[in-house]
């Protein structure tokens, strides 16, 4: 009978307290797999959402905000910005790319972007179908809206607003013309066309229904749309339509690439400071971001190791009562012939038994929690999540076993090495 036979033996021998060792470990590793996986994976969405924009201009209000509703769309914008004013800040000399969005309307909770190609551009996003818009009431789509339904050559219709309720647009239908391939970017779930288009459609709307300052917007993002409020002049509204980047429309914000490294240290300080315009920057708004899911990220952690801490006590308390009670068996292999150091093999294999098959069991878990996780949540929030990748991160978990293992093995295994034979016969 071999060492690993003898250690088998043992765990089947005490199931019910080996079940709750291994459950523990399990619930332990199981936790940090998951964190390690959505915080990876969240940090490398939010840094491929931002990649190309160093800046973004928009209007007063929270920068967290402006980040969050204009580069990542999770959120509504805090208002709209003069198209003068911003086309004034794109032809700065630290400016080396700016990229005009207009927010406002959605479909099927997808919102609909007005901006120019340089956005596609930024994202290097290839067609799967069709081309880029040419005219006003084209729209290309992203990946997850085919997904959800919308196909080449489709007409749909926008509904005003970012959130669900909205007055729809039934007179101004749009027209699918190309299909985005996966990018696995925020442009995935958009669906863009042109600034002429957003200003067409709300060109009637604002002139009657939007009389309040286009830079309120309401709860469900209902005010805070592209286009600036018109006057009753039916004439006025037909020369602006026909006059395309008319100095009096408005945008959402600008997403501005820096021309040098200067520019990030002077630039958003003189937006601030010599205008009416808010200046945020992604990279420090999505550090913040990250700063306050930490926080909870921290506390689970915490938790992870403390259920990974006790699975180790409980293995070692597990292995001190079976060799007080197994002295005798140990002295009578002792006596047989077997070297002390086949003794503690035997209580080191009890230990790494539990404890591989707790680790593997947790990285199992870890990723199903993920994966259900995505499933379930992830593409409502606008993450996408998934259990099936595999970290290089991960590779230290595996090392767990040995460590567990070891440690709680170590002092039984000890005293086991120390037994005088005699001793422990005599009171047999």
């Amino acid at each position: 009978m071999n060492l690993l036979t003898l250690g088998l033996a043992d765990v089947r021998h005490r199931k019910l307290a080996n079940t709750l060792h291994l459950l523990l470990l399990t619930l332990g590793v199981a936790i940090i797999t998951a964190l390690l996986l959505i915080g990876t994976e969240i940090g490398g969405r939010l840094a491929r959402d931002a990649d190309g924009v160093d800046l973004v201009i928009g209007a007063k209000g929270s920068p967290l905000q402006l980040i969050l509703s204009t580069v990542y769309h999770l959120d509504i914008p805090t208002g709209n910005i003069p198209l003068a004013e911003a086309d004034r800040w794109a032809h700065n000399s630290m400016v080396a790319k700016a990229i005009p969005l207009s927010l406002g309307d959605n479909t099927r909770g997808f919102r609909i972007v007005g901006t120019t190609p340089d956005l596609v551009a930024n994202y290097h996003a290839q067609f799967a179908a069709g081309r880029l818009w040419q005219k006003p009431m084209e729209a290309v789509i992203g990946a997850e809206v085919a997904k959800a339904g919308l196909r080449l050559d489709a007409p749909f219709v926008g509904v005003h607003g970012l959130g669900a309720g909205g007055h729809a647009h039934g007179d101004h239908p749009y027209q699918v013309v190309g299909v985005l391939a996966p990018t696995g970017t925020v442009l995935d779930r958009l669906i863009l066309t042109s600034l002429d288009s957003v200003w067409e459609i709300h060109a009637t709307h604002h002139r009657h229904a939007l009389k309040a300052p286009a830079s309120t917007p309401d709860a469900a993002g209902n005010g805070a749309v592209g286009a600036a409020d018109h006057d009753d002049d039916p004439d006025e509204d037909h020369d602006e339509e026909q006059s395309g980047y008319d100095a009096s429309r408005e945008i959402t914000a600008l997403l501005v690439q820096y021309r040098s490294p200067l520019a990030a240290v002077s630039l958003p300080r003189m937006i601030n400071l010599q205008s009416n315009l808010q200046a945020a920057v992604p990279a420090f708004e999505t550090a913040r971001l990250l700063q306050l899911l930490g926080l909870g990220f921290d506390t689970l952690r915490a938790l992870a190791v403390i259920l990974i801490l006790t699975a180790a006590l409980s293995v070692f308390i597990a292995l001190y009562n079976a060799m007080e009670t197994r002295q005798y068996d140990l002295a009578v292999l002792r006596c047989l012939g077997a070297p002390k150091s086949r003794v503690v093999a035997i209580l080191w294999i009890q230990a790494m038994l539990l404890s591989v098959a707790g680790t593997l069991l947790g990285l199992l878990l870890g990723h199903a929690a993920v994966e259900v996780i995505a499933h379930f949540a992830g593409a409502a929030k606008g993450v996408s999540l998934t259990g099936i990748t595999v970290l290089g991160s991960e590779l230290p978990i595996l090392l767990l076993p040995l460590a567990v293992g070891t440690a709680a093995s170590l002092l039984p295994a000890l005293r086991a090495y120390r037994a005088d034979l005699a001793v422990v016969l005599s009171r047999a």
